[in-house]
């Protein structure tokens, strides 16, 4: 691989090349990487791993799909909001996580006396009464060591973008 000099906000010009070509989606084509690679002038190889230690060094958080769910038929999105023993919050919500019907679950603060809930789960589905179900087998899950449960439902959808950068320079 090569070696390069970073500038003082994490990435250099190769860096943000990718990521602009990158930040509006991948291509669609059997090899994404490959398309890119020949777009920027680097290898699909230099790209993975440039993505890699992106990663690792928090400049993005992720690579994954975004899907529209209200086009797929998911019309009754829900964020389920679970007050857990705080003991175990951690470790139920890597398993509520893994559900096929929850897009993203991740631990937040209390607002006591307001706001008891410390673990958020967003369930996707196509009824308001299949959310339910799917809350209660949650609810199922986490036994004892959850308290109570509410579903916020969504009245809107929300633009979805990740991290955004201005064209390249043309040098």
């Amino acid at each position: 691989m090569k070696t390069t000099k970073k500038n003082n906000e994490g990435i250099d010009e190769i860096d943000r090349r990718i990521i602009f070509a990158t930040q509006k989606g991948l291509p669609l084509v059997e090899r994404p990487f490959d398309a890119i690679g020949k777009q920027i002038g680097i290898s699909a190889n230099e790209i993975k791993y440039r993505l890699e230690v992106m990663l690792e060094n928090g400049i993005i958080r992720r690579i994954g799909a975004v899907p529209n769910h209200y086009h797929l038929g998911y019309v009754a999105n829900g964020m389920s909001v679970w007050d857990i023993d705080d003991e175990t919050v951690d470790e139920f919500g890597e398993i509520i996580g893994t559900l096929d019907y929850v897009s993203h679950c991740y631990k937040r603060p209390r607002h006591f006396p307001a706001w008891p809930y410390n673990l958020f789960a967003m369930i996707h589905a196509k009824t308001r009464a299949e959310v339910e179900e799917k809350a209660s087998a949650i609810a199922t899950i986490l036994g004892d060591v959850c308290s109570t449960y509410e579903i916020l439902y969504s009245t809107r959808i929300l633009k979805k973008t990740g991290l955004r950068l201005c064209s390249p320079q043309k040098k």
